[in-house]
């Protein structure tokens, strides 16, 4: 007898990034020269101290399972770190460490997530998010956010999306793909919903004016999800963690122990040389990404993409691909193929986002002023 499938892994969408990036790669292996500009990944090397702790660390033997839910020593240094930049008292009893921050989102969808409940979160939106709300059985309620508003989330209309079935408001600012951040008001008036808070908070750090406000502030019991990958360079690292209140960590655990076992030994330990010595290293990215942000957006407006809003937070550009598109995942692939760029799909992001690009600005200079030239050379001869 053949195995079926189930329902549940059948009804996952493909992430059209990875998508696009396969078949990057895939050319790329043929010779052809790809400009990148489709994963949100940093192109800086993880910081010489990261990696410096991580050979330490393997030397010493530290290749063995730690806690379930991360070594002390780790847990402390990410509650230090909020109590330090948000004025937010926590218990490293409430931290889990886990294998970067999308297992932490699976865990959060998980525990709380019943079949038939309802998630309202913001759209554009990151594309897993619907994926990890579908595989519980439920559904992502999309509340569309005004471009015009820089994409922030209204707190009415989140108002307006509830129902007797809505579960939990999910949140994140920085936002991918938009770059919007929720000022300190907004984030207070979504909080004050009554609902249960998922904050996803992994670009916190990456913002071109205040920094970004966690949801802990307005919140204590909302669960938040970081992690090292964004702002240390460590996305290949794959250690994120969880904040959650107290009558939760007990469910967190053993799903842990039963799903993951623990995190990586000396993982851990390079997150300690993030948190300890990479603040330096995160500021001269951030500087960088800002000068970029302002020459992918000064670049792509000439060539006739509407880009609303400037980014304020993460790395990304939505830039509006109507006048030249009305199907983004096929107009993706066109300017793969044929101008050697690679971009994500707008309609990864949701519907409203189905006449859009994604441009990630985590690239050189020139790899953007080589990629806006391609992307000009082949739109003129398209005609």
């Amino acid at each position: 007898m053949t195995a079926a499938m189930s329902t549940r892994a059948a009804g996952l969408q493909p992430f059209l990034v990875m998508e696009v990036l396969e078949r990057a790669q895939e050319l790329e292996r043929q010779g052809r020269p790809i400009i990148h500009l489709e994963v949100g990944e940093p192109d800086f090397a993880t910081p010489r101290a990261v990696c410096e702790a991580a050979h330490a660390a393997l030397d010493a033997g530290l290749t063995h399972y730690t806690h379930s839910m991360g070594t002390l020593r780790l847990r402390e240094a990410i509650a230090a770190r909020y109590a330090r930049l948000h004025g937010v008292e926590i218990s490293p009893d409430r931290v889990l460490v886990t294998g970067g921050s999308s297992l932490a989102m699976l865990y959060a969808f998980g525990a709380m997530v019943e079949p038939g409940d309802e998630v309202i979160a913001a759209t554009p939106h990151y594309p897993c998010y619907p994926n990890f709300i579908r595989f519980f059985g439920g559904r992502m309620v999309e509340v569309p956010s005004d471009p015009h508003d820089g994409y922030r989330l209204d707190p009415d209309a989140v108002r307006s999306a509830i129902t007797p079935r809505t579960r939990l408001i999910l949140l994140n600012s920085p936002s991918n793909p938009t770059g919007a951040v929720l000022e300190p008001d907004r984030m207070r008036a979504l909080c004050e919903l009554g609902l249960p808070i998922v904050s996803d908070e992994i670009y916190h750090g990456l913002t071109y004016g205040e920094p970004a406000t966690t949801a802990l502030r307005f919140r204590p019991d909302a669960v938040v999800v970081d992690g090292f990958s964004k702002r240390y360079a460590m996305t290949g690292w794959r250690l994120g963690y969880l904040i959650a209140p107290s009558f939760m960590m007990r469910t967190f655990q053993t799903m842990q122990q039963n799903l993951f076992i623990s995190p990586n030994a000396f993982v851990q330990e390079a997150a300690m040389a993030a948190l300890e010595e990479g603040d330096d290293d995160t500021a001269r990215m951030r500087e960088t990404y800002g000068r970029r942000r302002d020459l992918m957006v000064g670049l792509f407006r000439e060539l006739g993409f509407a880009i609303p809003a400037m980014p304020q937070g993460a790395f990304y550009v939505l830039a509006d691909a109507s006048r030249y598109t009305d199907d983004s995942l096929a107009f993706a692939f066109e300017l793969l193929e044929c101008a050697n760029v690679a971009v994500a799909p707008g309609v990864d992001f949701g519907e409203a986002a189905r006449r859009a690009i994604r441009l990630c600005y985590a690239a050189s200079d020139d790899a953007i002023r080589e990629a806006a030239n391609r992307v000009r050379e082949y739109l003129a001869c398209r005609g």
